[in-house]
């Protein structure tokens, strides 16, 4: 049975079952485990062996969830509805569900998990002991035993009474698998009572822009989208979780932050009294300090270097098994050789300076561990490897080359999948790389994929398509309703008015500061829709009015111009035609865009709170909600604008003089207006439209990205290459981040 089909059964909570399924709870009630047992039908003795366990290992010190005794589980908390101790339950689930997935997809424990081990950190990077402790004034204090192995985390952090912990290493020594290592023990461990830890990486904060509760709201907003629903005091639920501490940030890469920027955000770290973990380089970290102050009541530690004895106890193991039943020699034997007997010899001493952090360790263990791969023995050439850094180089370029490399019964043309040529793999990833080099992020968000270019580029790019869109659904309404060659002009005329007006608005609102349109919190539902979202249906109604004005006044005008231009008028004739289109058009858009973004509105409602926490997730998610808009937007503005230009032409004509005008041109108008704002709208002004733009027709189209970036990136992430941060995927290691970016700069020079 199901967890779900079992806790049915037994008429317990589903986190009940999920929690002794995991080793989360060790101590439930009896009669909890009777009615398990009888919903798995034991037998006696089989009953009998699971109580008397039960009874071994129930303590004194039952927890308090579980005193409440068995009954169904949380129900899936309504967004509207939910309560801050409901929501963080929840919150947790999907964060545990979502690193121990990572963990599994990234070989975390194949064969173990790499030793990371810490040591203390120079007393000028640590608070006053005193402040960590959180002593009264005149109160005794000394140094805390922080001394621990990876698998300590947890019980090294509530060591520290004021609950901020700053981890330091260099690059690739474990910080982001200690990270994640920290949030899944820590929830194992957790009561309902506390904080639920959750990963955010602090490279992407701008502290002069944005507040750090604000930040860390928007994070989970992202992540998380549910989240966005308002709460009981009309905050969203993200903002309720920060603000009661109900999130314990574990922020990872404090030196991924923009240099000029880890001063003030370390100041606005200190103006907080938040619980942390935050891990950095040491020298940035470093840097930071001597500019302003160490991170208030925090205690630090440093992650060590790995030892030959633990390179000689994990290399070896990674490597294909030899047939046969007597010792066998090993690939990395000669390597290990090398390290122990000549240490100080040149090709020993740069091996040695490479394979000391988790990080290069797992590189060479993809590239030279495999059975295809090449010889380990290779590493010690010290012609062709002068130092560390041409063995890093090496280890970093090849590990693309070797994951994308076709395995061994890879037939040409032929199987399920399809491979990527290793060339054309890097390249791709290369631009992915420098494009987030650009944006000074290691966010790979598939929202912005079109940032990294010049403003002036992506609003022609953006006007363009819709100019391409508008003027093809023009010319086709027109040729089906009309002769061809009316059409023929106002088909272009209207696309390139729409792409101008939608163009403009990209230039304004979107484009500025390589921004981009965040995708929507929110899903289109009829029936059954919050309260509280009436609240938008005000403004967005005055601002349908506005932007409805001021496209129907510059479409009528150029209507009426070509119109009477047509028919052969002279210039007065054209400027009347065109001053009363454009009064009319200009009322008939106002009054159709109006009530249509009001309608949206309405029938807006929050997301599911544990909905899209995968980028794939939040890009389907978001895909439906645009559709649904236009499945709304389309009809409602096509018939409001259709049936109203009847309307308003009567009296426009009245007080203007005779315009030409029949059922014929409101049906075309109505179904061009319909179909092609409502396309225009989402091309320009939703996140999936400029998904569409830049990921699936320009990028493909200058042959930066593959056609279909979707099953590239996920193709990418399922060989390693990536690793996914919620909502969002992100490189291997910066330092793969950075060759990949290096070495497409190399490839294809930018130019001014």
């Amino acid at each position: 049975m199901t967890q779900e089909a079992l806790a049915e059964h037994a008429g317990v909570g589903v986190r009940t079952v999920r929690g002794l399924e995991t080793g989360e709870r060790a101590d439930p009630r009896v009669t909890t485990v009777r009615l398990l047992a009888d919903a798995l039908g034991l037998g006696p003795e089989e009953r009998e062996e699971l109580i008397s366990a039960t009874i071994r290992r129930a303590g004194p010190g039952d927890r308090p969830d579980d005193r409440a005794g068995p009954g169904p589980g949380p129900p899936p908390v309504s967004a509207l509805h939910a309560t801050p101790a409901d929501v963080a339950e929840q919150l947790a689930q999907a964060v545990t569900t979502r690193w121990q997935r990572e963990e599994e997809h990234r070989q975390v424990h194949d064969p173990y998990p790499l030793p990371v081990r810490w040591r203390p950190v120079p007393e000028e990077l640590t608070d006053h002991w005193a402040n960590i402790r959180r002593l009264p004034a005149g109160g005794t204090h000394g140094r805390l035993d922080l001394s621990g192995r990876l698998d300590e985390i947890v019980d090294v952090y509530r060591r520290v009474p004021s609950g901020r912990l700053v981890v330091l290493g260099r690059p690739g020594s474990g910080k982001t698998v200690l990270a994640a290592r920290f949030v899944l023990d820590h929830l194992k461990s957790r009561a309902r009572a506390e904080a639920v830890p959750v990963i955010f990486g602090i490279g992407s904060w701008d502290p002069t822009a944005i507040t750090f509760r604000d930040w860390l709201t928007a994070q989970l907003t992202r992540d998380h989208p549910g989240l966005a629903a308002p709460g009981a005091g009309g905050s969203s639920l993200a903002s309720a979780l920060v603000e009661t501490g109900r999130v314990l940030p574990v922020l990872d890469g404090f030196d991924e932050i923009a240099g000029g920027l880890r001063r003030p955000a370390l100041e606005a770290l200190n103006a907080t009294t938040l619980p942390l973990l935050l891990t950095s380089r040491p020298a940035e970290y470093a840097a930071a300090v001597a500019e302003t102050d160490v991170l208030t009541s925090a205690a630090a530690v440093e992650l060590t270097d790995l030892t030959l004895d633990d390179l000689a106890d994990y290399l070896p193991r990674t490597t294909r098994k030899a047939r046969g039943t007597g010792p066998a020699r090993n690939s990395w034997d000669p390597v290990l050789s090398e390290l122990r007997e000549r240490p100080h010899g040149r090709a020993g001493a740069n091996l040695a300076a490479v394979l000391t952090t988790p990080l290069m360790v797992a590189l060479a263990r993809a590239v030279h561990s495999d059975a295809s791969g090449p010889d380990p023995a290779a590493l010690l050439d010290t012609r062709r490897f002068h130092g560390p850094e041409e063995l890093e180089d090496h280890l970093l370029e090849n590990f693309t080359v070797t994951v994308y490399r076709p395995g061994p019964d890879h037939r040409p043309g032929g199987g399920p999948r399809r491979d990527v040529d290793p060339e054309r793999a890097r390249y791709w990833l290369g631009h992915l790389a420098h494009h987030l080099t650009r944006l000074d992020t290691t966010d790979l968000e598939w929202w912005r994929l079109g940032s990294g270019l010049p403003r002036t580029t992506r609003t022609l790019v953006t006007g363009a398509v819709v100019f391409l869109t508008v003027a093809l659904l023009d010319l086709v309404a027109g040729a089906v309703t009309r002769t061809l060659a009316y059409p023929l002009v106002d088909g272009p005329a209207t696309g390139l008015l729409a792409g101008t007006v939608f163009g403009i608005v990209y230039w304004f609102a979107v484009a500025p500061g390589n921004a981009a349109v965040a995708p929507s919190g929110a899903r289109i539902k009829v029936f059954g829709r919050g309260a509280r979202i009436r609240r938008r249906t005000a403004p967005r109604f005055v601002a349908g009015l506005l932007c409805g004005l001021a496209f129907g006044v510059c479409y009528g005008f150029v209507h009426g111009a070509v119109n009477s231009a047509l028919w052969h008028g002279d210039l007065p004739d054209a400027l009347r035609a065109g001053l009363g289109d454009g009064i009319g058009f200009g009322l008939v858009f106002a009054l159709g865009a109006g009530p249509t973004f009001g309608l949206l509105a309405l029938c807006e409602t929050p997301l599911d709170i544990r909905s899209a926490v995968n980028p794939a997730g939040l890009l389907r998610a978001n895909r439906l909600t645009v559709i649904a808009q236009l499945l709304v937007w389309a009809p409602a503005f096509g018939l409001l604008v259709g049936f109203g230009a009847g309307w308003v032409m009567r009296p426009v004509s009245a007080l203007l003089g005779p315009l030409p005008w029949s059922p014929t041109a409101a049906l075309q108008l109505g179904v061009t207006s319909g179909l092609g704002g409502s396309l225009g709208y989402a091309l320009a002004l939703t996140a999936w439209g400029q998904w569409v733009v830049f990921a699936r027709i320009w990028l493909p189209l200058t042959g930066r990205l593959p056609w279909s970036v979707v099953a590239f990136v996920e193709d990418a992430y399922r060989r390693g290459v990536l690793r996914q941060a919620g909502a969002v995927y992100q490189f291997r290691h910066a330092r793969l981040q950075e060759h990949l970016a290096r070495a497409y700069r190399a490839h294809r020079p930018e130019r001014r």
